[in-house]
């Protein structure tokens, strides 16, 4: 098991459990040979000295063996807990570094289960089953070895039953380890149910869809419930299966050594002990068999494991990456085709355009025409199919990720913010950030007002997903957010989407004083919003129809002309008046 490699950070435990494991089953390997002494040369000859010092023999072994075994637990522990850290830690950073590529394909549920719960299965086998492996390696060949040293014939009389143990826990680990995979995957599925309607339990009382959410989660949980069960049948049958072939077993050994007895060729003693040394090569067997199906539940976890860490990471540093130096802001996208994974239709065709350094282009375009895809091209969370995209002259491909978007302030169409505070989340991308250019990214956001008035302040806690805070509140953490990098390059995917007219027409204003210098990338719906850039590039269909400035467009691009005058109709429709008060809480942010 690749798994194991992780122990060699561990050698030491590791080490020190081995030691204390095969100190302790000697320990209980001496145990039945004492009984032995103290049968035949102490009660059958009368000899209370004897008895005396075997039975003060066997206590001094039964507590050595109970110490060794209580520190060969503790050490494992030890060891296996350290492994399961470092399989969560290489599971989190690795699935940090995977592209949104394999998340848009991944399900949450099922990474949650395989951080967790196929963790644990290979952390309870590096804890206990590989110990319990070796020890009833030992024991079984210890034991073997006795029994033939104290009665070769009857050994040869058992042998086959031990073998049938053995058999039967291989054919059913066989047969187990698809079982285990299965209930995995089940449990994955079930976590994947659970954690959308956690993110998503508004929408569902909104819709009364409870019932229905209910259903499909007992349904999941139906599957797991049978998948569990048919592991259970199946141990349901191997033990009772594993214990009628012991007691065949001891039935050998009172038949073969009975007979033995009788006939003078075995003494008492020696009959205790091969009954004991019998039960300790059966018992390791019975273990070794749960071993195997321990191995099996292990392996199947691991392999789930394994399918996240060899996973590739489509979008990484290319030998040789240089550092992203400061730069000016020109974006040039230049013949860009783009199709996602396992996609045949391209999402972008030949889309070529150049932003010029404090320039603002506005994309523009019906949903689905590619809009987000361009912007997301930026900051490499997806790498071009053909074609490629530049930042003052260097292609995004040949600098480092982390140069590269250290430069680049974003924010998504989606707004999430993080547990803790407000102020925390502002300084998600600066931590060091001083507390008076925190306030100042809030001002520039027009987020100060809403949040100094909150009883805590800065200090209040957004709650999980950001929660306690309104739409439009949580957008404008997130640009301030963005703002307080000082980034060179500023990218609004619709990020005004949630707030009133009023306090988008301050972001603007804001971001305008702001921009100085920045090359700012807009989406949004509004022609409002698109009309004073720069640039205006309009998609349709995910290829480049029109560009130029909104004068340009109203006389040239009839799509572009049709969405303003929609919207310009739209606007002149009669609406009720707002009341002052109103647009005044509007603007503090109750959206």
């Amino acid at each position: 098991m690749r798994a194991l490699r992780f122990l060699s950070g561990y050698k030491r435990e590791a080490g020190g459990a081995f030691i204390c494991l095969f100190l302790s089953t000697a320990g209980r390997l001496v145990v039945p040979a004492l009984t032995q002494a103290v049968i035949d040369q102490g009660i059958t000859a009368r000899a209370i000295t004897v008895v005396a010092w075997g039975a003060g023999g066997i206590v001094v072994a039964a507590l050595l063996s109970a110490v060794f075994s209580f520190l060969q637990g503790f050490l494992a522990a030890k060891a296996s807990q350290g492994v399961a850290y470092d399989l969560r830690n290489a599971l989190y950073a690795h699935i940090q570094r995977l592209s949104f590529g394999y998340h848009d394909r991944a399900q949450t549920g099922q990474l949650l289960t395989r951080a967790t719960s196929d963790v644990e299965l290979v952390r309870m086998f590096m804890g206990t089953g590989l110990l319990q492996l070796f020890s009833a390696l030992l024991m079984m060949i210890g034991s073997l070895i006795l029994l033939f040293r104290t009665n070769w014939q009857l050994t040869l009389i058992t042998l086959p039953v031990m073998l049938s143990v053995l058999g039967v826990f291989g054919f059913f680990a066989g047969k187990g380890r698809p079982l285990f995979i299965l209930v995995q995957q089940k449990l994955g599925h079930l976590n994947t149910i659970l954690q959308e309607n956690l993110a998503g339990v508004r929408v569902v009382k909104a819709f009364a869809r409870e019932p229905w959410e209910r259903g499909r989660f007992g349904e999941s949980n139906l599957d797991l419930r049978n998948a569990n069960v048919r592991v259970g049948r199946m141990f349901a049958f191997v033990i009772p299966l594993i214990f009628t072939l012991a007691n065949l077993g001891t039935l050998t050994v009172v038949w073969g050594g009975g007979y033995q007895l009788i006939a003078n060729r075995l003494t008492i003693g020696e009959l205790v002990a091969f009954q004991s040394y019998l039960m300790m090569t059966m018992f390791p067997m019975i273990m070794l068999g749960m071993i195997i199906m321990a191995v099996s539940q292990a392996g199947a976890g691991a392999e789930r494991i394994f399918e996240i860490l060899d996973a590739e990471v489509e979008v990484k540093d290319k030998p040789g990456a240089t550092e992203l130096p400061a730069i000016q802001g020109r974006v040039v996208f230049e013949d860009v085709t783009f199709r996602y994974f396992g996609e045949q239709e391209p999402v972008l065709k030949g889309v070529s355009f150049a932003a010029e350094p404090g320039q603002t282009v506005a994309l523009f375009g019906a949903t689905g025409s590619g809009k987000s895809t361009v912007i997301n091209l930026i900051p490499r969370f997806y790498d071009v199919t053909e074609g490629r995209v530049t930042l003052d002259g260097y292609d995004v491909r040949d600098v480092t990720i982390d140069s590269l978007r250290r430069q680049i302030g974003i924010v998504l169409q989606e707004t999430v913010l993080f547990g803790g505070t407000i102020r925390e989340n502002i300084a998600y991308g600066r931590p060091d950030a001083s507390e008076e250019e925190i306030i100042e990214a809030a001002r520039a956001a027009e987020a100060d007002d809403f949040i100094t008035s909150f009883p805590d302040g800065y200090d209040t806690a957004v709650g999980e997903r950001g929660v306690t805070l309104s739409g439009g509140q949580k957008q404008r953490v997130a640009i301030a957010r963005a703002l307080l990098i000082d980034p060179r390059i500023l990218i609004l995917d619709d990020s005004t989407s949630s707030v009133d007219i009023e306090t988008e027409y301050r972001i603007q204003q804001a971001l305008e004083r702001l921009r100085g210098g920045r090359t700012s990338f807009v989406i949004a719906q509004r022609i409002t919003t698109v009309q004073n850039a720069d640039l205006v590039v309009v998609l349709d269909r995910g290829e480049v129809v029109a560009q130029g400035t909104h004068d340009e467009l109203v006389e040239t691009s009839p799509i572009y002309a049709e969405i303003y005058r929609s919207q310009l109709q739209d606007d002149r429709a009669p609406r009720p008046q707002v009341d002052m008060a109103l647009q005044v809480e509007l603007g503090r942010g109750v959206d």
